[in-house]
């Protein structure tokens, strides 16, 4: 975003060379070492087989990417589902509740699928956490046409880029902090998506934004 200030100034700065100006000034957002569990494979239900290993990601809708991460509040904890479209980066549907019940990534995929107007032969890709392998998850995806993909046991990286959106609206908008109220909490939420999505390029989609990157891949 300051690539052209830079350019106007006459220099070069590189992001390695960047974030050393940011962080020799007190300017990093440094990230909070905290977890709480929000993954549940212990389960009875079905297990599917990774689908997205070696896809090459060519067009939107192509796969769809979920996960869950938690939300402090001095009332309690609540639990942000969203759902990320891998070739634009945009997240097309989210749901923030108080409990780890299938109910609000059922939630979050259904905001998704209101986005996306033809999912037919489309990938979804999670955990094996026991939300999305409940049978009223996948009953959904299934009747919807969309091919079910899991990521493989013992492999944290296998679901890394939903992982990594977590991190963004963490740490770059300050998701990770205790909120007074679980209304102050939704409405933090709602804000950090819509700049997520409307306003931060992505270094990894060539420092496009999302929405409008999404916006392009439908219109083509």
């Amino acid at each position: 975003m300051l690539k052209e200030q830079f350019k106007y100034l006459g220099f070069k700065l590189g992001r390695d060379g960047f974030y050393n100006i940011l962080r020799d000034n007190g300017l990093l957002v440094e990230s909070k070492k905290k977890y709480i569990r929000t993954t549940n494979s212990a389960h009875r239900f079905r297990i599917y087989t990774n689908l997205i290993k070696d896809i090459k990601i060519i067009r939107i809708n192509q796969v769809i990417v979920s996960d869950i991460t938690y939300i402090e509040t001095e009332k309690g904890y609540m639990y942000l589902a969203l759902i990320t479209e891998l070739y634009s980066r945009m997240i097309v549907g989210y749901d923030i509740s108080e409990s780890l019940s299938i109910e609000g990534s059922l939630r979050a995929l259904r905001g998704a699928l209101r986005i996306i107007e033809e999912p037919q032969g489309m990938i979804h890709h999670s955990d094996r956490g026991i939300q999305y392998c409940s049978n009223e998850y996948t009953k959904l995806l299934k009747s919807m046409g969309i091919k079910i993909s899991m990521a493989e046991k013992g492999n944290p990286y296998e679901n890394a880029i939903a992982e990594r959106v977590n991190g963004i609206l963490k740490i770059e908008y300050l998701l990770d902090q205790r909120f007074k109220t679980k209304e102050e909490a939704k409405e933090f939420v709602r804000e950090a998506i819509k700049i997520y999505n409307e306003e931060r390029p992505h270094m990894s989609i060539g420092y496009e934004i999302p929405a409008e990157r999404y916006r392009q891949g439908k219109a083509a």
